[in-house]
């Protein structure tokens, strides 16, 4: 696994664009460090579901921009509400119009869709993408999440392509609203 910092990512990022469509990584927001890859390639996120030993429950995703959720998601009014909290520490799960947006693996059998713009350089570099890059927390399943590098496990180091470091992050896990035609429902605050 190759560790970077942001300034080396900086400065090498037509480089770094190109492994995140290629490799599973590792990136800080402005909640945690999360693991991901891009949403579209299905054979990285089949292989992120056996890494995090997460095999039925949707993935969510860091989307490049709100046109982007515009583009793929149902957008009611009271979802519109909640899509203003963004960028920012949440994750707002929406009906899924494109299913062709991420791969099938990122949502399994679902019609929905967690979408998250973080509040972090992270959000600019995955604009530049142009693709949603899975997220999900940098742990295994049971563990505490990642907030440093130095937490980072054998098991995750040895499966991924590599770290972006941005020193230790003073945060916890997203919180998650669910919009529906029904209303909202907070499900991780």
């Amino acid at each position: 696994m190759q560790t970077v910092t942001k300034a080396e990512l900086l400065s090498r990022k037509k480089e770094f664009l190109e492994k995140m469509k290629n490799e599973i990584f590792i990136y800080p927001t402005d909640t945690i460090y999360g693991i991901g890859c891009d949403a579209t390639n299905i054979e990285l996120v089949r292989k992120l579901r056996i890494i995090k030993k997460r095999f039925d429950t949707p993935f969510s995703v860091i989307v490049p921009n709100k046109k982007w959720i515009y583009l793929n998601c149902e957008v009611s009014k009271e979802a519109e509400i909640h899509l203003n909290y963004l960028p920012g520490p949440y994750t707002i799960i929406l009906p899924l119009n494109n299913m062709d947006a991420v791969s099938k693996d990122t949502i399994n059998d679902f019609d929905s869709l967690g979408v998250r713009i973080p509040d972090h350089w992270i959000a600019e570099l995955v604009e530049e993408l142009g693709k949603p890059i899975i997220t999900t927390s940098a742990n295994e399943q049971g563990k505490d999440f990642m907030t440093k590098p130095e937490m980072l496990s054998s098991h995750l180091k040895n499966n991924v392509g590599f770290l972006i470091d941005d020193g230790e992050i003073e945060g916890k896990p997203s919180k998650v609203i669910k919009v529906t035609n029904k209303g909202k429902e907070v499900l991780r605050v």
